[in-house]
């Protein structure tokens, strides 16, 4: 009777600390998933000229989920003694007390040592970029205290998979694959300071750096020139791979999809930009359905 009671007992606590595991790698959350895949998924495509292999497919796939798991854990590990006076963060695994340092960074390498052993079936070149990547990874949630602009580090840490797919898929690093990690970066400074946008007033009383308050009063003017540089781009990027009419088509919803975050967000209200953020994920999706399309349909 007393192993069957401590048995129940145990079973709650072991779905306790699992659903609080869930939460820390954001996987009820599956937005910040989305943003990291379009841009891989952009590069797989165009590097394998419309037909990557299925191999990298699932390995980039899967990667993009476990990389994003262990940004997550980082991001927590460092703002642990930050999210509890956020209003949006406060009830976070480590900001409660739900879980551990230990805990934390033990489920950390556990997902980077399932990445790396997913890259080890790549190649040498793919090897040596991961490095770097999970340099940026581990990183990125550090350089808020140094600068105003973590947002340039995230854009770069989201979009590495793009010259490992150039890598993957041919060997080598084509000129056009850091083209689209600028797109990428810029793209990423855009949602992010929308984010960033929600928790400004929190950021700046404990002293917190971002692009969003680093943009002050001219945040919605540089969110705007932003966005037309994007696609900008995305449209130079379009002539210079000689895509066809799907992409462009892409490329003009994904401009009308920037017009109406402009709109919703004109008064700063905070609901309004997290769903303005949220927004982006039907950008990187239409960018990634003109790509399709133009390689299905010519």
């Amino acid at each position: 009777m007393l192993a069957h009671a401590l048995s129940c007992h145990t079973i709650p606590q072991m779905q306790v600390k699992w659903n609080a595991l869930w939460r820390l790698m954001r996987f009820d959350r599956p937005i910040g998933i989305l943003l990291l895949l379009w841009p891989t998924l952009w590069a797989l495509w165009i590097a394998g000229d419309g037909h990557p292999s299925v191999k990298n497919i699932l390995i980039f796939c899967t990667g993009v989920v476990l990389m994003r798991a262990a940004g997550c854990i980082m991001n927590d590990v460092a703002d642990r003694d930050f999210d509890p006076h956020v209003e949006r963060t406060r009830n976070r695994p480590l900001a409660s007390g739900e879980l551990t340092v230990r805990q934390a960074l033990l489920t950390f390498f556990v997902l980077m040592s399932l990445a790396f052993g997913l890259v080890l079936m790549t190649n040498a070149l793919t090897i040596k970029l991961a490095f770097a990547g999970a340099l940026l990874a581990s990183s990125y949630p550090f350089f808020k205290r140094w600068t105003h602009l973590p947002q340039v580090v995230l854009g770069l840490a989201f979009g590495w998979g793009v010259p490992m797919a150039f890598a993957a898929e041919t060997g080598q690093v084509a000129p056009v694959a850091w083209l689209i990690l600028v797109i990428n970066v810029i793209w990423s400074v855009i949602y992010d300071t929308l984010y960033a946008m929600v928790d400004r007033d929190d950021d700046i009383s404990i002293g917190l750096k971002s692009t969003a308050i680093l943009f002050g009063r001219y945040d919605l003017l540089i969110l705007r020139i932003l966005k037309l540089i994007m696609i900008a781009l995305l449209m130079v990027l379009g002539l210079k791979l000689q895509l066809g009419w799907p992409w462009f088509t892409g490329v003009a919803i994904a401009a009308v999809l920037f017009v109406w975050q402009q709109y919703q967000v004109r008064n700063r209200d905070r609901d309004a930009c997290f769903k303005a953020f949220l927004n982006n994920n039907w950008v990187g999706v239409v960018i990634w359905a003109g790509l399709l399309g133009t390689y299905i349909l010519g």
